[in-house]
């Protein structure tokens, strides 16, 4: 899953001279917790986050009146606070490789650039979660069973024939490696699509008399 298929392209900017008080207006009126920093050419040379601004901002017990405030707040520039130089992804890169970056530096997301270093979007963990629904298929609802199986090959099929012989429409696989060393086991996870109850209840038995189920849960159907 390359990147350029979710990151959000209508992307909010401020440039280095726009004021902090501006930067912080923007992340309020669009609900965002960052921007980028752009230069005159859409080249990314920085970003400012909410956390910048409020470490920037004069604390509570200050003794500024309103006007004064206010003018210093007109006065700091983004360039003043801005993260330079920030951790950026390219559209080509994986959605996958983008999470591993935003867990490793505790970041909410990463400005996306082409090789001009142009800003070209932004991918969130907002735009992480909507990948996680899409790969399991949980608006489809149905049934999700998570299975233990063996970390070797063909030990898959025997599960997909009980499917195929119930005539269950598959959602989604989706496989975790056992971290643990010496279990050589791996947890598949499989979702099919809703079925008369009765049906739902033959594969489930069926499963757990054949195979390890670690569990199974109904989920509803969740329309976009």
């Amino acid at each position: 899953m390359l990147i350029r298929d979710w990151m959000a392209k209508d992307v909010i900017t401020v440039s280095p001279d726009t004021s902090m008080m501006k930067a912080s207006k923007a992340l309020k009126t669009h609900n965002i917790s960052r921007v980028p920093v752009v230069d005159q050419d859409g080249r990314i040379v920085g970003i400012v986050s909410d956390r910048d601004i409020k470490e920037a901002s004069p604390s509570k017990a200050t003794t500024l009146d309103v006007h004064e405030l206010y003018y210093l707040l007109s006065e700091i520039k983004v360039k003043d606070i801005m993260t330079v130089d920030p951790l950026v992804t390219s559209p080509d890169n994986t959605v996958e490789n983008a999470a591993i970056m935003m867990i490793e530096k505790d970041f909410g997301g990463l400005p996306v650039v082409n090789e001009d270093g142009k800003l070209e979007g932004i991918i969130t963990v907002s735009d992480i979660f909507n990948v996680l629904i899409s790969i399991t298929g949980v608006r489809h609802g149905g049934v999700q069973f998570g299975i233990r199986l063996p970390n070797e090959a063909g030990t898959l099929r025997p599960i997909l024939n009980v499917m195929r012989e119930h005539k269950a429409r598959i959602v989604s696989i989706l496989s975790s490696m056992e971290e643990e060393e010496g279990k050589g086991t791996r947890d598949v996870n499989i979702r099919i699509m809703p079925m008369e109850r009765t049906k739902e209840n033959q594969i489930i038995e069926e499963l757990k008399s054949k195979f390890n189920v670690i569990f199974w849960a109904r989920d509803n159907v969740h329309p976009q």
